[in-house]
């Protein structure tokens, strides 16, 4: 097979710009979804089962998505650009209408729609890295990407309240959205399109090195039997990133799910207001809301710390990745468990101002979780089903969020106790689990590089 060319900064950084986009509409869905759905009446209990739609979609995109790029070529639109680019579209009209949901279930449809037009963009930039980067620079690639989601993360959450500070006042009638957050999503909407855009018109792909037999390949393939040929033969380095995968992304759901109405209940004393309480009492409803609204715009503001921090983190690393080679597995483990701790400080801390050092625990977890296992991951994948394979691991992502979103939640969340900020003791203990799952990768070929 012919060696690949090492890349430069820039041309890594082109290469992943559009994941600016697409953790833009991460990290408004992650962080203001749940407040969309409080805010048109939705319970505390019934917030997980709401999102689900988001790994619902993801467990059946990213497979078929990455069986298709793999099977993609074309001298003028490229292997994975083209699914960027539908992806980048559909999520940016998503974005825009969400906010402008009427009622539930309409919200809860555009999250659907929305997730899985993320998913179409995001899974073929996972298998971009390994196309484009030779082994020497995998872990580079990846933390570069990660430096780049981080920068997303932490202007996107911070954007209903920079809005706020232009002019557009977080004010909202009684059951509507504030107009700070419907701004917000249509600036993520056009950055997601934008930033697509830069990757696609600056980065150019490797055709394939074979073509006569990519061409064999492509016109035997059959997505079902490869899908069932890929699960079945999972090497076991991918099987135990996936377990450690699978505590992690439990975590992080637990944390976009309930985040919200856990702090503005536990930490701010500002619980969203009942539909009971507006049919009984209005005026002091439009006044809870209102101290809720502004509570919430808070939590956002100090969950985008997290992607601040990983920010921090993939920035160092970059300049480490550079010129030695990372221990993949203890950067994990290190970076997993102080996360945890992270989660676990919201119980104590003694007021809102103490939220930051939280979330900037949390933002190393976010950071490693993001780079790290697909690293170790691409060095056991064969490159020529890159797309399925990440997609396929994917799955680890999605079935703990399912599994979460269909009552894991609020089931294992009474074992912390009965308060609004149980689940993110949950999420902590889950997280420093993953952590500790680490010591099970032995291997030294995959752990460095």
């Amino acid at each position: 097979m012919k060696s690949k060319p090492t890349l430069s900064f820039w041309q890594i950084w082109n290469m992943s710009f559009g994941f600016l986009g697409i953790q833009f509409g991460f990290a408004l869905q992650g962080g203001y979804m749940s407040r969309i759905f409080q805010t048109l009446g939705a319970s505390a209990e019934e917030i997980p089962g709401l999102w689900i739609a988001a790994p619902l979609t993801g467990l059946i995109v990213q497979p078929i998505i990455g069986f298709l790029s793999d099977r993609t070529w074309s001298v003028r639109f490229g292997r994975r650009k083209p699914y960027f680019l539908i992806g980048a579209i559909l999520s940016s009209l998503a974005l825009f209408f969400v906010p402008y949901s009427p009622t539930l279930w309409v919200a809860a449809g555009f999250l659907w729609i929305l997730d899985a037009s993320i998913n179409i963009s995001m899974e073929p930039f996972r298998a971009l890295v390994a196309d484009k980067l030779p082994e020497s620079q995998r872990s580079y690639g990846f933390v570069l990407q990660t430096l780049i989601i981080g920068i997303g993360t932490w202007v996107a959450s911070n954007l209903p309240w920079m809005v706020t500070k232009l002019g557009f006042h977080d004010d909202a009638n009684s059951k509507g959205i504030p107009i700070n957050v419907k701004v917000a999503f249509a600036i993520g909407a056009a950055v997601f399109l934008l930033s697509i855009l830069y990757t696609i018109f600056t980065t150019k792909e490797y055709p394939p090195t074979d073509e006569d037999r990519f061409e064999s390949e492509k016109n035997n393939s059959n997505f079902f039997r490869d899908f069932w040929s890929s699960v079945s033969t999972m090497s076991p380095t991918m099987l135990k990133l996936g377990l450690i995968q699978f505590f992690s992304w439990f975590s992080f759901f637990t944390m976009w799910s309930m985040a919200t109405p856990a702090l503005t209940s536990f930490v701010y004393r500002a619980p969203a207001p009942t539909e009971a309480m507006y049919k009984i009492d209005q005026a002091n409803y439009d006044m809870m809301n209102q101290t809720y609204q502004a509570a919430a715009d808070s939590v956002g503001a100090n969950m985008g710390v997290y992607g601040l921090t990983s920010m921090l983190f993939a920035l160092a690393l970059t300049f480490y990745a550079a010129k030695f080679s990372v221990n993949r597995k203890w950067v994990h483990l290190v970076s997993l468990v102080a996360g945890g701790i992270g989660f676990v400080l919201m119980r104590f801390i003694p007021g809102p101002e103490y939220l930051w050092l939280c979330f900037a625990l949390i933002g190393f977890s976010w950071g490693s979780i993001l780079s790290m296992p697909y690293a170790m991951l691409s060095s056991t994948v064969d490159e020529r089903k890159m797309g399925l394979m990440m997609g396929l691991f994917n799955m680890f992502i999605v079935i703990p969020q399912i599994i979460a979103a269909l009552g894991g939640v609020n089931v294992l969340s009474r074992l912390f106790g009965q308060t609004p900020i149980a689940p993110m003791l949950l999420a902590g203990t889950s997280l420093v689990l993953a952590g500790l799952l680490n010591l099970i990768i032995t291997d030294k070929n995959i752990t460095r590089g």
